[in-house]
């Protein structure tokens, strides 16, 4: 009988083990889905190269007078949010980073990557614009949220943002050690309290992936009277782009 037992007991902490491994080695094919780029190559493509290798990162661009960054979804081909971001940002110049990996960019995403890569491109906007807004979509707000906190942006504009992707894994994956597994946190209220710049943030009203809570946290991380928060009627975590109330929410913004 006692043997038994110390072979479940040995079974299960094998198991238990092996959901950890997994977690660790694979935790970054749950966090980043790389897309291609769907619209062709043609003029509108500017290139970047990274600080730390050598490596070529592709961006979609539009001309323009004042300037606006954009940083896409975790799953998402950000040439796709040209035509909203065109008619919501008119007279902007567009730069939309195309992360490591997605969309003809090479190298793998990691969050120091991202935010190495956030910080190159805007230096590079902002040798040539005086006004840069900057705009973040679920895993993209954490790249801009960080860089806001260092950079002089001109406005910040945060859509269906989290407090944490450490917070957002750990109700994941209740059982398991995440907050020492996880490599790439991406904490974001770490950086609110640094930013200047007005800031909305821009939540679906049933957002199924990041809870209302979590951007509310997030919210209340800002110093007073920097951050307002905006809801969008009926719109989910996918479709919150589908909605003109999203793009209305955009161009109050600037």
């Amino acid at each position: 009988m006692l043997r038994a037992v110390i072979g479940i007991c040995a079974a299960v902490v094998l198991v238990y083990a092996g959901l950890c491994v997994a977690l660790l080695v694979f935790q970054r094919s749950l966090i980043y889905f790389p897309q291609p780029r769907s619209m062709g190559n043609d003029d509108a493509i500017a290139t970047l190269q990274t600080r730390d290798a050598n490596l070529t990162l592709t961006v979609r661009t539009i001309p323009g007078e004042k300037a606006l960054i954009y940083f896409g979804g975790n799953a998402e081909d950000v040439s796709a949010s040209l035509p909203s971001l065109t008619a919501a940002f008119p007279e902007h110049a567009l730069y939309l980073l195309h992360y490591r990996g997605y969309g003809g960019s090479s190298g793998k995403p990691s969050e120091a990557a991202l935010h190495r890569d956030a910080l190159a491109l805007f230096d590079k906007v902002y040798a040539e614009h005086a006004r840069v807004t900057v705009v973040g979509r679920s895993l993209g707000s954490g790249v801009a949220i960080r860089l806001a906190s260092v950079r002089p942006v001109t406005r910040l504009v945060l859509v269906s943002p989290y407090n944490s992707i450490l917070e957002l894994a750990a109700r994941q994956f209740p059982y398991l050690p995440v907050r020492w597994l996880l490599l790439d946190k991406f904490e974001s209220w770490r950086y609110a309290a640094a930013v200047q710049a007005p800031t909305t943030l821009v939540v679906a009203e049933h957002d199924e992936i990041i809870p209302a809570a979590s951007s509310l946290r997030l919210q209340s991380q800002f110093a007073k009277d920097v951050a307002r928060y905006q809801v969008i009627p009926g719109a989910g975590h996918n479709t919150i782009s589908n909605s003109p109330a999203y793009l209305q929410a955009l161009r109050g913004a600037q």
